[in-house]
């Protein structure tokens, strides 16, 4: 995107919360694939990520889903850590957040109120603008990866498909976010 449509939209977000990038997720390929009783595919080292770049339009560089035309308005997912604590301890059980396969894991908000709004994150490398779309719906791996009940405890909770309305840099850590209008903080 050129810099006057960056600045044009950056500018109308001014309502400022102070978050954390607590986990960044790139997968090469889709772990979850064929039936959930046959067992997740395994992951990759390099997964887990401190930092990772994106391209306006794209996506996560190196993600399954970078210029993915099957997945336009949703290369990028980004889901709150509050709404997964929650969701496990509905559930009992301690869940491992990437076992979602969700890409940025934010702390300090309530990431379903980004749907359909435009957003950014800074954490210090300059402002990245999303535009949030649809809801991240869970499947019915969540019972077979996370714990059973898990598919309908995400339901609502299951994070934003989004994509980056600019090129960036995302870094674990503390992050600005940016929003047209407040929302609520982690929930």
């Amino acid at each position: 995107m050129g810099s006057g449509a960056e600045t044009v939209a950056s500018s109308a977000l001014d309502h400022v919360t102070q978050v954390e990038v607590a986990t960044l997720l790139v997968s090469r390929r889709h772990r979850y694939e064929g039936r959930p009783a046959d067992g997740a595919l395994p992951a990759d080292e390099e997964e887990l990520r401190d930092r990772v770049s994106l391209r306006a339009g794209l996506g996560i560089v190196g993600d399954r889903y970078f210029a993915s035309r099957a997945h336009v308005h949703a290369s990028v997912t980004v889901i709150g850590l509050e709404a997964l604590e929650d969701v496990g301890r509905s559930l009992g059980v301690a869940l491992d957040p990437v076992a979602t396969r969700r890409n940025v894991f934010l702390r300090g908000v309530d990431v379903e109120a980004l749907r359909g709004e435009p957003f950014s994150l800074d954490t210090g490398d300059g402002p990245v603008l999303f535009r949030g779309y649809r809801p991240a719906n869970p499947c019915a791996w969540m019972d077979h990866e996370i714990a059973p009940g898990a598919f309908r405890a995400m339901r609502g909770r299951g994070g934003v498909r989004c994509d980056p309305e600019s090129d960036g840099v995302l870094t674990l850590g503390p992050a600005v976010l940016r929003t047209a209008r407040p929302v609520p903080v982690g929930v």
